[in-house]
């Protein structure tokens, strides 16, 4: 079997900052074709990570082996400066660029990496900012140039966006505990298997605590019995003493905090009109026109659209931000609003996160008499008593989204207004979120371009198609797409990219084209397909047990890797072209 180099190679790396370490001694290898997705809770090193192997930052030990003849692009979740400045080249004014939306940004940064058409593709968090509209074309866009054969794109990526992952990756990368785990699969096989790995982990621990108590009797005899004993049973005990250490309970993750009491009277819109005049075309851009609306008490609703839609302004026409042309919004008298916003709090750097918290209150309010402390409160939101002592300056961009979000939950609003609250935040505290948000005994209005987290927390959704036309539908975003798919979220023209270029669209057969039958050599064609699939299944299900079986040796990884996705690519041509005869009769 010939012997295929990785494209990138990346054995034993370890990255500390100060004290902390982020991975120690991690290895993985890039293959031709992978879609791989990282993901880690904020502050573990994601975006670290991609900045070590793009060369933007420096790493403590190990070595990082890219192939030569590679043309590599990196988006990074942020650009600022000059960083943004290489990347658009003479395409833009840096000034210009900077006046556009966050949305807007991120659309001409995407076109500029996909439009040099690249081998290697890093992505950090590319989903961010963009409407539903785009990361849907996006989603059909890189699953189309990962089957272009010799050109086929391979994607290193950190998004948060579950269903992103679960159309676009073949494969996850897991940081965890400073080592990295790999599960070939999407999302959905990584959750099954991850849920596996801890059990599996726990049962070790469990079987440790019981050799550790055993071990801690020996220890605690006079020193003479200790001194004729051999001293690797010593070493070995304080070994032992960590493994008996490191149970982990994730599942009991909860978020409970009292609402506030709120009447039957919430808001009501009557007849409100807002729209904007541009300063330099004179265009007037129409967000509402004559909307009515009667807000329920405990109602959920979601708020999508394209970018520029309104969808934003909506939300501070309702808080009074902004005054609107003509009718009123009449808001009861118990409602008390907690609005997360998408550019969040300017918070003072040089505090410390408790003391961010406590500012606001030492304790909080869970209803039925009980009490959390701030302390406690932060741990909830995952924020270890450690880091509880840290300064704010040096908490990830994601961190600062989640202290944030504490801010805003601890108050006890009973009427949440949420503007793109999944931006930076990790799955962990997504899923606390969504959680908590669930069982919410509040309203809630959520914008955001995450089908996932939309789907498990809203009843009903307004769509803003532009223009003051919003659509009222009673049902979450799957639901939407699934029944109203003709009205929006609607594809890119067809035969258009991201900035509407031309692309080649096949067409379909006519009922004019002859039919045919398969040849002598086509039918011994399929059965020769048929007897060769289910061994590369077969194949493939073997190198997905030794990849996931914890398998530390560089050299074993690659080669695995390696014909894992030489397995992939012989089965999926396999399959195409078995349906492709399938379909003459």
């Amino acid at each position: 079997m010939a012997v295929v180099t990785p494209y990138l190679l990346v054995e034993n790396l370890t990255k500390s900052v100060g004290s902390k370490v982020l991975f120690s001694n991690i290895s993985f290898a890039l293959n031709k074709g992978q879609r791989i997705a990282l993901i880690a809770r904020n502050g573990i090193g994601k975006s670290t990570l991609l900045d070590i192997l793009m060369g933007k930052t420096d790493y403590d030990s190990g070595k990082i082996t890219w192939r030569n003849d590679l043309k590599v692009k990196y988006l990074p979740q942020k650009l600022v400066g000059d960083d943004a400045i290489r990347l658009l080249g003479d395409k833009a004014s840096i000034e210009d660029f900077q006046k556009l939306s966050g949305g807007q940004q991120k659309k001409l940064l995407l076109q500029q990496v996909l439009d040099d058409e690249p081998d290697i593709l890093l992505l950090d968090e590319p989903t961010n900012h963009l409407d539903l509209d785009t990361v849907v074309w996006l989603e059909e866009y890189l699953n189309n140039r990962t089957t272009r054969g010799e050109k086929a794109l391979t994607i290193l990526m950190v998004t948060h966006d579950r269903y992103f992952l679960d159309s676009v990756c073949t494969d996850i990368f897991e940081l965890d505990e400073h080592s990295l785990y790999a599960y070939h699969g999407n999302y959905t096989y990584y959750i099954e298997k991850r849920a596996e790995r801890i059990e599996a982990q726990n049962a070790e621990v469990e079987k440790a605590r019981n050799l550790y108590r055993t071990e801690l009797d020996w220890m605690r005899r006079m020193p003479q019995a200790r001194a004729h004993k051999a001293q690797y049973r010593i070493d070995n005990f304080y070994e032992l003493e960590k493994k008996a250490k490191q149970q982990r309970n994730e599942s009991d993750i909860r978020l409970a905090v009292k609402s506030g009491y709120i009447g039957n009277k919430i808001f009501e819109a009557k007849d409100v009109c807002k729209a904007f005049i541009s300063p330099s075309t004179g265009e007037k851009k129409v967000i509402l026109n004559h909307f009515n609306y009667v807000f329920s008490r405990y109602e959920k609703l979601g708020i999508i659209g394209n970018n520029g839609t309104g969808k934003s302004t909506f939300i501070k026409l309702l808080l009074g931000e902004i005054p609107v042309d003509s009718g009123s919004w009449e808001v009861g008298t118990t409602v008390r609003f907690g609005y997360y916003a998408q550019t969040g709090l300017q918070f003072d750097e040089s505090k410390k996160v408790i003391d961010i918290v406590r500012d606001i209150a030492e304790t909080v309010d869970l209803g039925n008499g009980q009490k959390m402390t701030a302390s406690q409160f932060l741990q909830m939101f995952l924020f270890s008593p450690n880091q509880q002592y840290d300064f704010v300056s040096k908490l990830s961009g994601g961190e600062k989204q989640r202290l944030h979000l504490c801010t805003v939950l601890m108050r006890s609003p009973n009427f949440l207004i949420l503007d793109e609250p999944t931006n930076d935040l990790d799955i962990p505290t997504l899923n606390v979120l969504e959680e908590y948000l669930k069982n919410f005994q509040g309203c809630l209005i959520v914008v955001s371009h995450d089908r996932y987290f939309m789907d498990k927390v809203v009843d009903h959704i307004f769509v803003f198609h532009g223009e003051g036309n919003v659509q009222d539908f009673p049902g979450n975003y799957t639901q939407y797409r699934l029944e109203a798919k003709e009205a929006y979220p609607k594809p890119l023209p067809e035969g258009k990219g991201l900035k509407g270029e031309s692309v080649e669209v096949k067409g379909t057969k006519t009922k004019t084209e002859q039919k045919r039958r398969l040849s002598f050599k086509e039918k011994c064609e399929v059965e020769q397909l048929e007897q060769q699939m289910p061994l590369l299944e077969a194949e493939k299900a073997q190198l997905e047990a030794l990849l996931s079986g914890g398998a530390t040796n560089p050299d074993e990884i690659a080669k695995a890797s390696a014909r894992y996705h030489e397995v992939q690519e012989q089965l999926d041509e396999a399959e195409m072209r078995w349906l492709e005869l399938s379909e003459i009769e």
